[in-house]
């Protein structure tokens, strides 16, 4: 089975890149020290490489061109994840700028809607049918060509990829929690997509999922508890970035990749809630989410964090084979209660234990 050999093909790559990388940031000392640089979000206590972003990149790269048609959507997916790795590996080493971050998951989003990758419909949550979101169109004269921009269509797209990016990376702060719901994702997406997608590409959409399992699933060996590397922001934003980039090319899989991404969007949004209405900017980190919660008001460690987001993808993505959109949309306000729940039921049980 074809799907089989690329995921093992692409966990051994990771799997053999992960060690360099880490010889290589201990070597240069680009370690992620919580005592000289602290701040409140960080979790580990002892020092940490971070560049979890290049096996990533470097085992996807491999596998995509040997299994994958290569064309101009690949060629532009690759192009968007090289940006998205340089910037990682610059974040390790100079810790940039949260909005340098954002600049460069805009560019990225920009270069796979350019190259024709949009979400030109979603299933209609109430009745049979599609809702279509490429009915308002503007035709541009761009190096000699007419072009056909799709308004709502590109601008919904670059949205999805920009913020599945940052909330996919903001769930990364302990132990094997992110390399470890990533796979499940990426396996159910995998398990999902048609052998070739109708829109717009030709690429099996399978193997690409696979693929990406394969390689977060070879970092999560090296990130599980005791972590020996850390997945960095260009393991965070290119798992964001290619789960959103495979719900398209899928067939506008949105609600399924939502609902695989439940725990991470359901936090993502009261993270943005809690620190607007306490006068915060969304984007600098504290130790407010809901894997902080678990692990210092609940006890949990860090191994049980990383299986509750794992389990919960697991579940919500057997429910996606099954549910209709209206069901994956109950599944999805349910999922944000649980959230809502352990985030109040976690501050009243400190309250009252202390």
């Amino acid at each position: 089975m074809i799907e089989v050999i690329v995921f093992l093909l692409s966990f051994i790559l990771s799997l053999l890149i992960v060690p360099v990388v880490i010889r290589i940031y201990q070597r240069h000392n680009w370690i992620d020290d919580p005592k000289s640089e602290r701040h409140i979000k960080k979790t580990h206590r002892k020092p940490v490489p971070r560049g979890g972003g290049i096996p990533i990149f470097i085992s996807f790269l491999v596998c995509a061109f040997l299994f994958l048609t290569i064309d101009k959507y690949l060629l532009a997916i690759t192009i968007a994840a090289l940006i998205l790795t340089i910037v990682g590996v610059l974040d390790d080493i100079y810790d940039l700028h949260p909005y340098w971050r954002l600049i460069a998951g805009v560019i990225a989003g920009l270069i796979v809607v350019g190259s024709g990758i949009g979400i030109a419909y979603v299933s209609h949550p109430f009745q049979e049918g599609v809702i279509h979101l490429d009915t308002i169109k503007l035709n541009l004269e761009l190096l000699g060509r007419t072009r056909e921009l799709w308004i709502i269509a590109d601008l919904f797209a670059l949205v999805f990829i920009l913020w599945n990016m940052n909330i996919v990376n903001w769930s990364k702060g302990l132990d094997g929690q992110l390399p470890a719901f990533v796979v499940v994702a990426f396996v159910f997406l995998g398990l999902l997509s048609d052998s070739f997608s109708s829109d717009p590409t030709q690429f099996n959409n399978a193997l690409l999922s696979f693929i990406l399992a394969g390689s977060f699933a070879g970092l999560l060996i090296y990130n599980w508890y005791p972590q020996k590397i850390m997945p960095g922001y260009g393991a965070g934003s290119l798992a964001g970035f290619f789960l959103s980039i495979l719900a398209v090319l899928s067939g506008a899989k949105v609600a399924t990749t939502l609902m695989v991404l439940a725990i991470p969007t359901a936090d993502a949004i009261f993270t943005i809630i809690r620190r607007l209405t306490t006068g915060k900017s969304p984007i600098w980190g504290d130790r407010g989410h809901l894997h902080h919660l678990l692990l210092d008001k609940l006890g949990w460690g860090r191994r049980r964090v990383a299986i509750f987001y794992a389990t919960t993808s697991l579940i919500m993505g057997v429910l996606s084979l099954y549910l209709n959109t209206f069901g994956k949309i109950v599944a999805l306000m349910l999922s944000f209660l649980l959230v809502f729940f352990l985030q109040v039921w976690t501050r009243i049980y400190t309250t009252k234990t202390i």
